[in-house]
């Protein structure tokens, strides 16, 4: 049976549950509902941690505990206590630096300037993980000022018109975990990273 572990970030807590900041925690929050399935906390892995079968894979979901800017300890125990080869984590986090309900999968890169990101670059000593990127679209420019406010925006609420694109773009990130085992993932890369949350 083949592993998938997918690794939500963001920030524990009620303050942060529906910062835009949580993307990640939503996804999977919304995945392991589909399927019945809760959320227990393992302190070893300094994670909450829900499980299920599915298409004759196991998947296994994991919010860190750690805040966000401290994601990469909890990568790190997950990889150590299953012995993982990186091939089979996946970080799913959001992106401010994509329109709201644009989707990038990629195989490996650079943090982006994202915290959650850099803290897992910086335990793993590694940039070649996959991770799934959900645009939350960036700050508004601050009246009169040049510049934008960043940690407002990625902390702030999200708001019901941006709920309703992020269900349309959680429900497509879901539908193509579930096909990992059954589709080539270069094709579920293609699938996700030409997603448009215009289209009906």
């Amino acid at each position: 049976m083949k592993e998938i572990y997918l690794i939500g970030l963001g920030n524990p807590g009620k303050k942060y549950f529906n910062s835009r900041h949580n993307i990640g925690f939503k996804l999977l929050e919304n995945f392991a509902k589909k399927y019945n399935s809760n959320f227990l906390l393992k302190d070893k892995l300094k994670s909450s941690y829900s499980e299920f079968e599915l298409n004759n894979s196991s998947f296994r979901l994991f919010l860190p505990n750690t805040f966000m800017n401290n994601s990469g300890d909890a990568v790190r125990a997950i990889v150590d206590w299953y012995k993982l080869n990186l091939d089979q984590i996946f970080i799913i986090v959001d992106d401010k630096d994509l329109p709201l309900g644009k989707i990038r999968f990629r195989r490996k890169g650079s943090s982006g300037g994202h915290n959650g990101l850099k803290s897992i670059i910086e335990q793993l000593q590694t940039q070649n993980f996959k991770r799934i990127r959900i645009g939350i679209g960036s700050p508004p420019l601050i009246k009169g000022k040049n510049n934008f406010n960043t940690i407002a925006h990625v902390l702030g609420n999200i708001s019901p018109e941006e709920k309703s694109i992020l269900d349309k773009v959680f429900g497509r990130v879901i539908d193509s975990l579930e096909q990992l085992n059954t589709k080539k993932e270069e094709y579920i890369i293609n699938e996700l990273n030409s997603f448009d949350s215009s289209q009906p």
